[in-house]
């Protein structure tokens, strides 16, 4: 086949996967995880059943893929803004500031959301997709941290490794009603507890 055609048809099959993906997500919104059915996804994207099968086996898969699809999204704006400065605790200081803003409004969504806990527990129950994202996410806090090491602003008596996974689960702490200062003090805290022991 021309590449042309292939390109046409690749392009396509990615328009129908996003379309499906928003879908779900506006009818879990209003129906709940467990209230939705794929024959209402299909219907609702304007595809048969039996495309959409060919795409996901089941709601889970979607949801798994949604999430998935957040979370790159995440590392990608989070990677942007890493990129606009070059000092190393800058650097970690503007991301952490941008994930904590990302907690907090993700807060505030789920504290609207009337089947937040329903959702949570199929993303959990859901494949490996969801844990591969996070690891992008954790990926990028540890190669932050390596970089403020090499500058001596971090310890070093704790791996990265586990810096990273400080660093992510202390700002699950934004809470929904946290101002940007609230979350500027807890940003603070979070850098203080990453100097080197002294």
């Amino acid at each position: 086949m021309p590449k042309l055609w292939n390109d046409t048809i690749e392009e396509h099959r990615r328009g129908v996967r996003e379309a499906i993906l928003d879908t779900t997500w506006e009818l879990v919104n209003e129906l709940g995880p467990t209230g939705v059915k794929m024959s209402e996804i299909a219907e609702r994207t304007g595809i048969g059943r039996a495309t959409l099968y060919k795409y996901f086996p089941d709601i889970e898969a979607i949801l798994a893929a949604w999430h998935y699809r957040q979370v790159t999204r995440q590392v990608v704006y989070l990677t942007e803004i890493r990129d606009t400065t070059t000092d190393p605790m800058g650097r970690l200081s503007a991301v952490l500031g941008a994930y904590g803003h990302h907690q907090r409004h993700r807060a505030q969504h789920h504290r609207h959301q009337p089947h937040g806990s329903e959702l949570a527990i199929l993303l959990h129950r859901s494949d490996g997709q969801v844990e591969a994202a996070q690891q992008q996410l954790h990926a990028l806090f540890a190669d932050l941290l390596v970089d403020a090491v090499r500058e001596g602003g971090i310890r070093t008596d704790v791996s990265v490794g586990e810096l990273a996974t400080y660093c992510l689960h202390a700002l699950t702490a934004a809470d929904a009603t946290a101002d940007d200062q609230a979350l500027e003090r807890l940003v603070a805290v979070i850098l203080r507890g990453l100097q080197p022991v002294v």
